[in-house]
């Protein structure tokens, strides 16, 4: 144990009754406490039957929650109805578009959107590298139950999803800029093209969360204040400079252990909850196909996205992630599945109280996914705190002497 985890302890031991454990675990979330575990809200014809396990090798059965929510159940559904594709409109309520010319390009970026209340926040989210917009469809549903005035925007980033980028003359530009500067600005225009859709006067409350990937694009975006005021706190998902940059030497042998295709949707869905690479089966259906893409002349599956292709970029995304993570204005949140990827800065900036750390050990990577319940409680209650309409403001004095309340200076 290095002399900084030892201050670490001791300054939280210090203020554990003496009844306490020698080594105080740090806040902890567990889906398994929670009564109402499935995904809410989805129509009858989308049941959940998501699992949360402690671990890969705990898990003997999926354990769901009936439909009445007070009793739990094994499913009774076939194998191929817990593969089976959900559509994006059981958890949101439109899909849009919006068209960005460059001088050599025409993006046009795809997003999935349920708009705010007039006096409610937007929580806008970014997926990390590989996935979707719809990796937060399971974690939107939870939220707006909590938050019903809240509106959530999730993007598909550049060579995401469904969103597309080709040359002004009309081909596919060679390689995609994938770089931070360019998402965060994707992000920021995004955000201000749903406004003018919206006809907006002004932008709402924003509260960003991303994760992976997504966690470095939105701390860009509130370091470089993309959003200026609008932007009220950011949220980063298992993701940390030094977890992610030592994580960088060991992708090349991920990329090549994975499927390259499948044969169905379906055979894609039930891979990523057999490798438990998403644990929650509400999640995987509906996040797993946007990740797909079929091949007319095949017949086959393969990956939308080109991870190996983004390799240039991988370690510019992450490079001073922490410090600016710290340094940038608006409420902080940083939800891990796992305390060893706290890295030095950070755990000085936890100590020093710069930010809300949360931990869920029984999660993996793709914690919103995981956990769709558990991420919207802490995203909802992480609002709430940093909510400045719930500020009272004292009065000031002029108006307290108008009222009569308070004499003026030298008036007995």
């Amino acid at each position: 144990m290095s002399d900084l985890q030892r201050a670490f302890a001791r300054a939280h031991l210090s203020r554990l009754p003496p009844e306490a454990p020698p080594h105080p675990p740090p806040p902890i979330l567990d889906e398994r406490d929670e009564d109402q575990d499935e995904v809410s809200g989805i129509p009858p014809e989308s049941p959940n039957d998501s699992s949360s396990s402690a671990s890969s090798t705990s898990s003997t059965g999926t354990i769901v929650p009936s439909p009445s929510r007070k009793l739990f159940e094994r499913p009774r559904g076939s194998a191929k109805s817990r593969s089976s594709p959900l559509p994006w409109d059981d958890f949101f309520s439109q899909s849009s578009s919006f068209e960005q010319r460059t001088p050599s390009e025409i993006i046009t970026h795809h997003v999935y959107l349920t708009p705010p209340t007039s006096t409610g926040p937007l929580i806008v989210t970014h997926h990390g590298a590989g996935s979707s917009g719809l990796s937060f469809a399971a974690f939107t549903i939870e939220l707006l139950r909590l938050l019903p005035s809240a509106g959530v925007l999730s993007l598909d980033a550049r060579g995401h999803g469904q969103t597309t980028t080709t040359t002004t003359s009309g081909g596919s530009p060679p390689t995609q800029d994938l770089s931070l500067s360019t998402l965060a600005e994707d992000l920021a225009f995004v955000v201000n093209a749903v406004k003018t859709q919206l006809k907006w006067s002004a932008l709402p409350d924003i509260v960003l969360i991303g994760h992976s990937l997504g966690g470095a694009v939105v701390t860009e975006v509130a370091h470089e204040r993309l959003l200026g005021n609008a932007l009220l706190a950011y949220g980063v998902l298992d993701v940390v400079e030094g977890s992610a940059m030592d994580a960088l030497s060991s992708m090349d042998t991920y990329l090549s252990t994975r499927p390259r295709s499948f044969p169905s949707l379906a055979s894609g869905i039930e891979w990523h909850l057999k490798s438990r690479t998403i644990r929650n089966t509400t999640s995987a259906r509906v996040s797993v196909p946007s990740l797909l893409v079929e091949s007319k002349s095949k017949d086959i599956w393969t990956w939308r996205t080109d991870l190996g292709a983004t390799k240039p970029f991988w370690e510019g995304w992450f490079v001073g992630l922490s410090k600016k993570f710290l340094e940038s204005r608006g409420g902080k949140l940083l939800l891990l599945a796992g305390t060893d990827r706290l890295d030095k800065e950070l755990m000085i900036g936890q100590m020093q109280g710069k930010y809300q750390l949360l931990v869920f050990p029984d999660s993996g990577h793709f914690i919103q996914e995981d956990q769709p319940a558990k991420t919207a409680h802490v995203v909802a209650d992480f609002y709430r705190r940093n909510d400045r309409s719930a500020l009272v403001l004292p009065p000031k004095v002029d108006d307290l002497i108008k009222q009569g309340k308070l004499k003026p200076p030298g008036q007995k």
